[in-house]
């Protein structure tokens, strides 16, 4: 029986994304998720550390209460900023006795990627394996046990602000969390949406719309070439509503992704939304939630286009848009009819994180299994000593939790028949 379990941790700009998940043999089952509101991010940067070491801290405390073992280790989301990739070639000579390429030599290479020197502003994030040569032949999967004399590793070294990296590992671990390994938020989405398998003969383009920013990454030939952030998220639309209406932000958001349909050409005056405040009674229709954030909907796509457009014109191109954004009705509709291209939103389909914002983090858990025989760390999140413990307790107790949902719903069913 192969078990692990991992916990993967995304610093969101406006909450903490914390999701506790197994491998159980060829199986993904997620354990757990925890949202937490969070302040102190401002344009993917710290700000306010312990505002965000406290949000983690909750999360943490939360999950570990529901599986009964304490979360030691993360894996951890880094936002792409400044982000610069290094493309190397790696020949390595193969020195198992029966001349076949063993994990030992793709371990070398990788440790040869690694000393090459970088720029002093950036912090290396990842070095990826994209494609192996082995014998005049190309592919993406390791040629383990294939003969030859010589292996050539085409590696990306993929790097970032080196400031915002050690900031958001230091914040963590100050929480007493141990850091396992980082990724790239772009890098984890396209692990999560299976999208470097698409790019071999095409673009594709995938836009992170989150509160503050938006993010866009470009994937092509399998790989990850760039990506760019834009301080312009929905955080600008949230303003302009609030600016007639005084909601809390969270209501405002829930109405925009799911009250607001922004690829309509008109809108009725039914109420979609009434609430009190002092007394008086107010209403909301879809025509005025759409009418007040019009003008920052056309600024966002044609910003888009005009980003696009180059990459458009290059080749044949896809774009996905995820993160909250990736909720919203009719933003897809809306930045196709400009790009003239096809435009998805991306929702995970794993039970129990289907949600655009979500993406990046669940791509956590695939990229970290993916580099699991290069790394060679046997780690798992939690003390599964403890966990194993709990499991057991409550499979021979199994009526001993209070409040359970057997006894609620037994609760129920005596009160409906008397």
């Amino acid at each position: 029986m192969d078990k692990q379990i991992f916990a993967a941790l995304e610093i969101a700009d406006h909450e903490i994304r914390l999701i506790l998940g197994e491998f159980f043999n060829t199986r993904f089952n997620i354990i757990k998720v925890e949202r937490v509101p969070a302040f102190g991010i401002s344009n993917n940067r710290i700000s306010d550390a312990e505002a965000i070491q406290e949000s983690i801290k909750k999360a943490v405390d939360n999950a570990t209460r529901t599986v009964g073992a304490k979360i030691e280790r993360v894996l951890l989301c880094i936002p792409s900023v400044n982000m610069h990739r290094y493309p190397l070639k790696v020949n390595t000579r193969v020195e198992s006795i029966e001349n076949v390429v063993t994990i030992q030599d793709i371990r070398r290479s990788v440790k040869k990627a690694m000393a090459t020197k970088i720029d002093d502003s950036l912090a290396m994030v990842q070095a990826v394996c994209v494609k192996y040569t082995c014998n005049g032949i190309s592919t993406r999967r390791m040629p383990l046990n294939e003969k030859c004399s010589d292996l050539t590793i085409d590696i990306d070294l993929l790097c970032v602000d080196r400031d915002v990296a050690f900031d958001l590992v230091r914040c963590v671990e100050e929480t007493g969390l141990s850091v396992m390994d980082i990724y790239l938020d772009t890098f984890a989405l396209a692990k999560e949406a299976a999208l470097f398998e698409q790019t071999m003969d095409q673009n594709v383009i995938v836009i992170k719309l989150e509160r503050q920013t938006t993010t866009l990454g470009l994937l092509s030939k399998g790989k990850l070439m760039n990506s760019d952030i834009f301080e312009n998220g929905i955080d600008t639309w949230i303003d302009s509503i609030k600016e007639k209406f005084d909601l809390p932000n969270e209501t405002i958001s829930r109405l925009l992704k799911y009250n607001a349909r922004l690829d309509e050409t008109s809108y009725t005056n039914s109420p979609i939304y009434i609430w009190a405040n002092h007394g008086e009674t107010f209403t909301m229709s879809e025509k005025e939630l759409c009418g007040c954030i019009e003008k920052d909907v056309q600024k966002w796509l044609s910003d888009m286009k005009s980003i696009c457009l180059p990459i458009l014109n290059s080749n044949k191109t896809t774009v996905m848009i995820t993160g909250e954004g990736g909720e919203l009705q009719g933003l897809a509709t809306l930045l196709s009819k400009q790009l003239g291209v096809e435009v998805k939103n991306y929702t995970p389909e794993t039970l129990g994180v289907r949600y655009s914002g979500l993406s990046t983090c669940l791509g956590l858990f695939f990229a970290y299994k993916d580099q699991l025989p290069i790394n060679g760390q046997n780690e798992n999140s939690i003390d599964m000593e403890q966990f194993s413990k709990t499991v057991h307790y409550k499979e021979q107790n199994p009526d001993s939790e209070e409040e359970s949902i057997t006894k609620r719903l037994k609760g129920m069913l005596f009160e409906a028949r008397k």
